[in-house]
């Protein structure tokens, strides 16, 4: 068990490596995010609606739009120089490297998450809850359910020709139940509601989570065989 959990790290940290070397994705997500904030703060009418009464929402969305940006590359760079061959030849087992995979793009997902509700908060007056332990687990729970699910299609459209193109029209469908229920628990929390209010919400992420992780592991091995 140790050394699965050891194979796992390793993927996950040469990836993590790789990353901040090049800062690729890590710059594109990010700029994304705060682009996307500063349109949507000259967007609304603020005599119509308060940023606030948007701002779950947004949160979400944004989110799912800038992870569908650092996906798309998860298995690019490997491709293009042969090292995807590699680590298929390595014993390794598939669903180590599919978690492995998931556990980098997690770590990066996760710290976009953070500067998103950073800069809602900035530009659409969000107050953090005095608790954000709550809020944290709501969006924490819903990024690993997001790349569970993101990085095992990211695996299917890397050996197509149309790629990044072809990810969001097999991805987005899916993540409806993700940012419906993730945006619902959000919602309350930034409105100051007892996270007992959103308990319902975190219990259909967290099966979400569970699902698309579990159908990762399974089928993540038939993925790469083909």
């Amino acid at each position: 068990m140790r050394e699965y959990f050891g194979q796992i790290w390793a993927i996950a940290a040469k990836d993590l490596r790789v990353e901040l070397r090049t800062r690729e994705r890590v710059a594109a997500m990010g700029a994304f995010v705060v682009l996307t904030a500063i349109l949507f703060n000259y967007a609304v009418d603020r005599t119509v609606v308060h940023p606030r009464e948007l701002a779950a929402g947004m949160i979400w969305i944004v989110i799912s739009l800038a992870g569908l940006l650092g996906l798309g590359r998860t298995f690019e760079l490997e491709k293009e120089d042969g090292a995807l061959d590699g680590l298929l030849v390595a014993p390794v087992p598939r669903d180590a490297l599919y978690l492995g995979k998931v556990l980098a793009n997690a770590v990066l997902l996760v710290g976009v998450t953070a500067l998103t509700v950073a800069v809602f908060a900035l530009f659409f007056q969000v107050r953090i809850p005095g608790n954000p332990l709550p809020l944290a687990g709501v969006l924490l729970t819903g990024t690993v359910g997001f790349v569970a699910l993101g990085t095992l299609f990211s695996g299917i459209t890397a050996g197509t020709r149309m790629g990044d193109t072809l990810l969001p029209i097999l991805l987005f469908p899916l993540l409806v139940p993700l940012i419906t229920f993730g945006a619902a628990a959000t919602d309350d929390l930034l409105a100051g509601l007892p996270p007992g209010e959103s308990a319902y919400s975190l219990r259909v992420l967290a099966a979400f989570t569970l699902v698309a992780l579990t159908a990762g592991v399974g089928l993540f091995r038939f993925i790469v065989e083909d």
